[in-house]
């Protein structure tokens, strides 16, 4: 088989000369290198020798094949330099053309739509707070009132890094984070940044997604300190004219919890896919901060007091301007994003 072997290479390369165009390329490769190409059924017959035989062969037979490719390699790019090479002396391109000109970009949507967010937090008194995007099981879960074992965590599909690191599930682990950092003073942040949860992908969820956390902590807030910013915030972003519902809902780190809805501007109410064909859509999960999650972040509950709340960016996004599929915004589209 040796011999063999070297009859096919020497055979390959001189077949190999006679190809002038990509076609030729393709067919010579096809024959020689393809799933059933010469040299690949002899080599797939290396098998049936005497045990002996196996290794010399099996060496020499992975030397033809690296120099049958880097043959292909060098004879494909002479091949590709005299087409152009032909083309030029045709006038077939005029190198002295100018480029296409590139037109300016713009921020995505989703950008946009934070930017708006944050300005108005900004004139309610709220400031900017940034958490990281991998966090540890402690900070996501343990001291947001969820020790392991603890069946709330099952409200979130988590991607886990190791035993103790994973992607954020929400951006409530900033809440920790800025109260041990700012204790004693008061609070007023919001902590907008990028969620990632391991769920099925539809037309109103994505397996990672912008969010918006908002943290007050101070003494004598109160639950209609957190309704009168949620209400605030909706008629800012949707204007004056937009309905709220507040229904009382649970989350391991707040209590009271609640859930702030608008009314539906897709369907005007009267149901669709997005709203679950309710007229009501979600904007923001919210509540009183729980007493355990004040005293992990360094506050003594019966002192102070807060309220929390968490919401999304593409969603409201997809109410303002109409958008009823939430997997058009990192569908890189132009088409869809240009619009915007």
């Amino acid at each position: 088989m040796l011999e063999q072997l070297s009859q096919l290479e020497a055979e390959a390369l001189t077949s190999l000369e006679d190809a002038e165009d990509e076609a030729d390329l393709e067919e010579w490769h096809r024959s020689y290198l393809g799933r059933r190409g010469r040299l690949t059924l002899l080599l797939r017959s290396v098998g049936d020798l005497p045990k002996e035989e196996r290794p010399a062969v099996g060496r020499r037979g992975n030397q033809v094949k690296r120099a049958l490719e880097a043959a292909y390699e060098a004879r494909r790019e002479t091949v590709r330099r005299a087409s152009l090479a032909r083309l030029l002396a045709e006038g077939a391109v005029d190198v002295t053309l100018p480029g296409r000109p590139t037109g300016p970009g713009h921020l995505h949507i989703t950008t946009q739509t934070l930017r708006e967010i944050i300005a108005i937090f900004a004139e309610m008194g709220f400031q900017v707070y940034e958490a990281p995007d991998v966090e540890t099981d402690e900070m996501n879960f343990g001291l947001l009132n969820m020790p392991p074992h603890h069946p709330a965590r099952d409200m979130w599909d988590t991607f886990w890094i190791s035993d103790t690191l994973l992607l954020r599930t929400h951006t409530s682990p900033g809440q920790i984070r800025v109260m041990r950092e700012r204790y004693p003073e008061p609070i007023r942040v919001i902590l907008p940044g990028k969620c990632y949860r391991y769920e099925q992908v539809t037309a109103r969820s994505e397996h990672q997604f912008y969010q918006v956390e908002g943290l007050a902590v101070g003494h004598g807030i109160t639950m209609t300190d957190l309704i009168g910013t949620l209400t605030q915030l909706a008629r800012r972003l949707y204007g004056p004219e937009r309905s709220i519902r507040i229904r009382g809902s649970y989350f391991p780190f707040t209590e009271p919890s609640i859930e702030a809805d608008m009314d539906c501007i897709l369907c005007g109410g009267e149901g669709c896919r997005v709203c679950k064909y309710s007229g009501w859509l979600e904007i923001a999960g919210a509540g009183m901060v729980h007493p355990v999650v004040l005293r992990n972040g360094g506050y003594d509950p019966d002192e102070w007091s807060g309220f929390a709340f968490g919401m999304g960016v593409e969603r409201p996004a997809m109410l303002k301007y109409g958008i009823d599929d939430i997997r058009l915004f990192y569908g890189s589209d132009l088409r869809f994003l240009r619009q915007f």
